[in-house]
């Protein structure tokens, strides 16, 4: 709560959540026009920014960047050092990235009950299966993204039965003490070859 106080965020607020760098690679230019189509018609929705802006790298547009600083309606954090308080306060974590490795931040918001919108990308699509535990978009178009937001905004069962089967996924698949025993199981097999 006092969290929400200092980035006025109300209880009954709905909050779409992004976390990671504030660059075009990341699907920031998308998510800002997606979220300023969803504001002029849904109450109560905000769009939560958590990272740095890197403009000398991969700046964002300039109708990004004034949408960013004039709409009330999203919020920039900067850099946090601890993302849980914001995914916390968050509804809809929303990671239209253009390319990934293997995003853990996808991880952290389904382990913490948070269902995403994702971009069809490889490590995304492997966390986040469309229409199962998520929805999956094309990458670099704001259409998809505005309407699978709204989708999840409307329909808090869709929201829990992605909450449910994501958290159920993350525990089956990306559990670390099973992964440690399959990397030793991996090791004790090659040492037997050597």
């Amino acid at each position: 709560i006092k969290c929400q106080k200092k980035w006025t965020i109300a209880q009954d607020d709905f909050v779409f959540l992004f976390i990671g760098r504030l660059v075009g690679d990341k699907g920031i230019n998308e998510l800002v026009s997606a979220f300023e189509q969803l504001s002029n018609k849904l109450p109560k929705v905000k769009l939560l920014l958590v990272g740095p802006q890197e403009p000398i790298l991969d700046p964002l547009a300039k109708s990004t960047i004034k949408a960013i600083d004039q709409n009330p309606s999203i919020i920039s954090t900067g850099y946090q050092q601890d993302v849980r308080p914001f995914l916390k306060m968050a509804q809809v974590f929303v990671f239209p990235s253009y390319r990934e490795g293997f995003p853990n931040v996808v991880l952290q918001a389904g382990a913490m009950g948070v269902p995403c919108i994702v971009s069809d990308i490889n490590g995304c699509n492997e966390i986040i299966e469309d229409e199962v535990n998520g929805f999956v978009v094309p990458p670099k178009q704001v259409q998809p993204l505005t309407k699978k937001m709204q989708s999840l905004y409307e329909d808090a069962e869709k929201r829990n039965t992605f909450i449910q089967r994501t958290q159920t996924l993350i525990a089956t698949n990306f559990e670390r003490a099973q992964y440690w025993k399959l990397l030793l199981a991996e090791y004790q097999l090659r040492e037997k070859d050597v």
